[in-house]
């Protein structure tokens, strides 16, 4: 069989259509831990750590001049970025469990 058979054969099978909802919906649940960190679990963090925006922690490099622009470490918002992909990685796991519990009661 030949690749264009086999992309035809792929293509009819609905494994796209498949692969298509699941990333669209990948991105939209994205957007709401993403919302989750940002604002829900990030803003009483900064308050116990004294009401610092934790996304705006940075170790800056280099200062701004009127010629070039801040050089800077923005570690706030990287641990903002871990704390998301530790969220989705739970989902995930919990999905695919809950998926896996499923499949072995049939």
């Amino acid at each position: 069989m030949g690749f264009v058979e086999e992309f035809k054969t792929f293509i009819s099978k609905g494994d796209v259509v498949d692969l298509a909802v699941g990333f669209i919906m990948g991105v939209a649940f994205k957007d709401v831990v993403n919302s989750l960190v940002n604002d829900i679990i990030m803003p009483p963090i900064g308050l116990l750590i004294g009401g610092v925006d934790f996304s705006e922690l940075k170790l800056v490099l280099k200062p701004a001049t009127e010629k070039t622009a801040e050089v800077a470490i923005m570690y706030g918002h990287f641990i903002n970025v871990v704390i998301e992909f530790l969220i989705i990685g739970f989902v995930v796991f919990l999905l695919v469990k809950t998926v896996n519990n499923m499949r072995s009661r049939k």
